[in-house]
């Protein structure tokens, strides 16, 4: 279980059934300062940690909760930038390891 500085709580299993859903093996980080009706990249981490924060306008997707994701041994920080399913642009990116 993986908590975030804004209150989200999580398990990581979850995240990672999610982005194995999506048919992918990585998620963009997305770290926005918005709100959640206004963020720009709804299949990246930072808009699903929302769902679990006490405020879903506030960012979730800082570096804490990075670093504490590639801890658990599941997730690696991409070495280089992956497309972003909803820009098409280059993003930082977690992958899943295995």
């Amino acid at each position: 279980m993986i908590e975030t500085d804004y209150g989200a709580i999580f398990e990581e299993s979850d995240l990672v059934a999610y982005i194995k859903k999506s048919g992918r093996d990585y998620i963009i980080q997305g770290q926005k300062a918005c709100s959640i009706k206004d963020h720009p990249k709804p299949s990246s981490l930072d808009y699903w940690l929302r769902q679990f924060g006490k405020n879903p306008n506030t960012k979730q997707a800082d570096t804490n909760v990075i670093k504490k994701l590639v801890a658990t041994g599941l997730f690696k920080e991409s070495e280089k930038k992956l497309i972003c399913p909803d820009s098409g642009h280059k993003c930082k990116a977690l992958v899943i390891v295995g």
